[in-house]
């Protein structure tokens, strides 16, 4: 067996509870426990809501999306583009044409942003599953239709069931709004068939039309702003991505679901890092009370240091054993908060308890929870890191100037 280890267990499950020592060691094993279980927890919501907010783009947007470098528009024909098509790992390939527009709904009119798309715009992204009001129907015979975000439909006041037409009015192209403001602009009509409700900034933006509408009001007969790509089930979207690009070239860039919405992605990582560093400090405080359990420790032991001096043991046997004992307390603190913050974790997932408090308000009406495998060993050494930096001091300094001060002894 272990000597130092086999005392240093022995010192930390001494049944001796009144003690002052050991009622501070109790402290600082519950206080690393709720430092790492906070750690845990939190990280664990933020890879929730990463998730979820990932899941909620791909509701609308596609896996990659093909625009062009420079302008606005492209022309989507040749045989690159056929390649692409083609390609065993592209489920789904679908054009889009993207522009703004005047929106008028009987007395109230509204600037929002036609999307116009292709039949099998429902096979790339979830919309149908964020329907809030009526169905994603574009085409009915050679009726065409619009969804429209809820925000927009808030706005005009849209009623799907005794619906009016939408009027939508894009500048023409080529005419001078100057010389000639009443042909200055393209109108047509098109009837609304559901609302559809997700994130705010596409609910108060989108009014999804079928893209030969889209291509007639603003005057492109083929062109369009971009195409937009589901990746077959089991097919790497990074490696998809970098075949993508090696086959169109430099003049076009290919983004993947977190490049679309780079931002936003960034600035949640940046937020959960810097939480993370936070909870870290908290825990780097709170492992102070490991080093005066330590020290206060190593004085009370005095007798059993001298005693283990005179039976032959080294100074390095006896620093190994109080480096021990503050490593342990920091092990089980840590292990202890794993195991809590990942319970707390499995019913916060299972049963919703935590309500985001708003009932409606938001996407769900709960904290999302993600618990990641790598992230829980990350925080797991890290907080046993801390607590063998934590040990270190009052071991390496404390018991050496109370042997050269008590014993005057050398090692």
């Amino acid at each position: 067996m272990n000597f130092p280890f086999y005392i240093a267990k022995r010192y930390f499950l001494t049944r001796k509870l009144r003690n002052i020592i050991n009622i501070i060691s109790l402290i600082s094993v519950i206080g690393v426990m709720i430092g790492t279980m906070a750690l845990v927890v939190v990280l664990s919501v933020f890879n929730g809501f990463d998730s979820l907010m990932r899941d909620t783009y791909k509701n609308f947007d596609p896996d990659l999306e093909i625009t062009v470098k420079k302008g606005k528009t492209f022309l989507p024909k040749g045989e690159i583009f056929n390649e692409i098509e083609t390609m065993p790992e592209v489920e789904v390939y679908s054009e889009s044409l993207e522009e703004n527009a005047l929106v008028r709904y009987e007395d109230k009119q509204y600037i929002g942003r036609i999307k116009g798309v292709e039949d099998n715009y429902d096979q790339l992204s979830g919309i149908k599953k964020v329907m809030f009001v009526g169905d994603f129907k574009l085409k009915d015979a050679d009726q065409n239709f619009a969804v429209i975000g809820s925000g927009v439909a808030r706005f005009l006041t849209v009623n799907i069931n005794y619906p009016a037409p939408l009027t939508l009015y894009v500048p023409e192209r080529g005419q001078n709004a100057m010389l000639n403001p009443q042909s200055a602009f393209n109108k047509k009509m098109i009837y609304p068939s559901g609302i559809f409700r997700m994130k705010q900034n596409y609910d108060l933006k989108y009014i999804l039309v079928p893209i030969d509408f889209a291509r007639d009001i603003l005057e492109y007969e083929d062109k369009v702003t971009e195409i937009e790509i589901k990746i077959a089930e089991g097919a790497k979207v990074e490696k998809v991505k970098e075949k993508i690009k090696n086959k169109l070239g430099p003049d076009f860039e290919v983004k993947d679901i977190f490049e679309q919405h780079e931002l936003f992605f960034k600035v949640m990582k940046s937020e959960k890092w810097y939480v993370f560093l936070i909870l870290t400090f908290i825990l780097i405080v709170a492992s102070f009370n490991i080093i005066g359990s330590i020290s206060m420790l190593i004085i009370d032991k005095k007798n059993d240091i001298a005693l283990l001096r005179s039976l032959g043991a080294k100074m390095k046997t006896i620093r190994r054993i109080f480096f021990l004992e503050g490593s342990l307390i920091s092990f089980i603190g840590a292990l202890m908060g794993v195991l809590m913050g990942i319970l707390i974790c499995w019913i916060q997932t299972t049963f919703e308890i935590i309500s985001l408090g708003s009932q409606g308000a938001f996407i769900i009406d709960y904290y999302p929870v993600e618990v990641h495998f790598l992230d829980v060993i990350g925080i797991f050494f890290t907080v046993v890191l801390i607590g063998f930096l934590a040990a270190y001091y009052p071991v390496r300094y404390i018991t050496r100037r109370y042997a050269q001060e008590d014993y005057h002894v050398n090692d």
